[in-house]
């Protein structure tokens, strides 16, 4: 039987729920009955909580980063960098926070492996791997001819400096 996310939101010795494995407003929402606090303080209380990232944030931050790193990945990468690169990724799937989405990459990996022949491959091969995700989670597929200007170079209208 599959797992819900609602199975992840608690760990090993955790009593809380994963503030990596369940988005803001539903621990909002739990924190604001456990203190029984009125809705309208909602808006504000992620700033004035200064909480840990939750699934969303961590989300975005974490593809930021990767597809960050597969912008300055080498045009030509050695053996070794490429090699490298890969096992940060698979080492990467194991240690990633939110159980849920770990699980998730490692079972892709199995049957997607990273393209680290260039920079362009592997930054294409990120980009698939964010729309399978997007497409698992309902949000829109992003162009992936346009990951260099997203990720490295800036938008062709000048609109980043």
């Amino acid at each position: 039987m599959a797992a819900s996310m609602g199975d992840f939101m608690s760990g090993p010795g955790r009593s809380k729920p994963c503030r990596a494995c369940t988005d803001f407003d539903s621990y909002v929402d739990q924190y604001m009955k456990e203190k029984k606090l009125p809705a309208t303080m909602k808006a504000t209380l992620k700033d004035e909580l200064q909480c840990p990232l939750d699934k969303n944030d961590l989300g975005r931050n974490t593809w930021s980063f990767l597809h960050t790193m597969a912008a300055y990945f080498p045009n030509k990468p050695s053996s070794m960098q490429q090699s490298d690169m890969k096992q940060f990724i698979h080492l990467f799937s194991k240690f990633y926070p939110c159980d849920y989405c770990a699980e998730d990459l490692r079972e892709e990996l199995k049957t997607n492996q990273p393209d680290t022949s260039s920079q362009h491959a592997f930054s294409q091969w990120m980009c698939r791997l964010h729309n399978t995700v997007n497409v698992k989670i309902g949000k829109p597929e992003f162009d992936c001819s346009k990951v260099d200007e997203r990720w490295r170079d800036g938008w062709k209208d000048g609109s980043c400096g």
